[in-house]
């Protein structure tokens, strides 16, 4: 599932609000087991035209 949520990422991080939406959405679909890696390659590939959305949702995570 985890490869699945990052193309879709990919396919739609040209605009913000989509973007966003499938981030939350990616979240619900994946297991405890694979946040991690998906949050480590989150910031990787989009911290810098997204770093305060993936803030949002990632410091969520971990509170």
């Amino acid at each position: 599932m985890i490869e699945y949520v990052k193309t879709i990422l990919l396919k739609v991080s040209f605009d913000k609000k989509l973007f966003e939406k499938e981030l939350r959405k990616g979240l619900n679909l994946l297991v405890p087991s694979e946040l991690e890696e998906f949050r480590v390659w989150c910031y990787r590939t989009f911290s810098k035209v997204y770093e305060p959305v993936l803030n949002k949702y990632f410091i969520k995570l971990a509170g």
